[in-house]
């Protein structure tokens, strides 16, 4: 079987439906960002403006996910920085998600920043604990019943981090 050819490099201006139409697909699930608003054009050029990178991944000329990157805190923690992916529902299982977290954690080391930890990974994201666990992040504890899932009921919550 051929390996699929994905490339992970800074999203553009040209980028922006698509990366829109892949956000708002993860907050519609509404089982692992925190966000309930959608994205428009005018809102999402404004919050993919406001990180401090946006990355694309993009197979056969097709963003197929992207991940945002930015400080997590300012002053005596701005050295933590912190990331959020999201893969187009069709091309999941391709692991384009630990590209773009290898991704990640070179540019927010080329960035200058020495931490990258995630805040609010819901608990039942057994895909995505697996693979932060495998790329060296440590979990941190638990916080329960920190995430409202779209049902309305609320699971536990994994913070995590890796140094830079």
């Amino acid at each position: 079987m051929k390996q699929l050819q994905v490339i992970v490099r800074a999203a553009g201006r040209e980028d922006l439906p698509e990366l829109i139409r892949i956000w708002n697909e993860v907050v519609e699930d509404g089982v692992a960002y925190p966000q309930e608003e959608l994205l428009n054009v005018e809102t999402g050029g404004a919050f993919f403006d406001g990180q401090t990178y946006t990355g694309a991944a993009v197979v056969h000329g097709q963003v197929a996910g992207l991940y945002i990157l930015h400080p997590n805190n300012i002053g005596r923690c701005g050295h933590i920085c912190n990331a959020s992916y999201a893969v187009r529902g069709d091309f999941r299982g391709l692991h384009i998600g630990e590209k773009l977290v290898l991704d990640s954690l070179r540019m927010g080391k080329e960035l200058g920043f020495r931490i990258l930890q995630f805040n609010a990974v819901v608990e039942s994201n057994i895909h995505a604990r697996h693979l932060y666990e495998r790329l060296g992040f440590i979990q941190l504890g638990v916080i329960p019943k920190g995430f409202r899932m779209k049902d309305g009921h609320y699971e536990n919550i994994c913070p995590y981090y890796h140094e830079l």
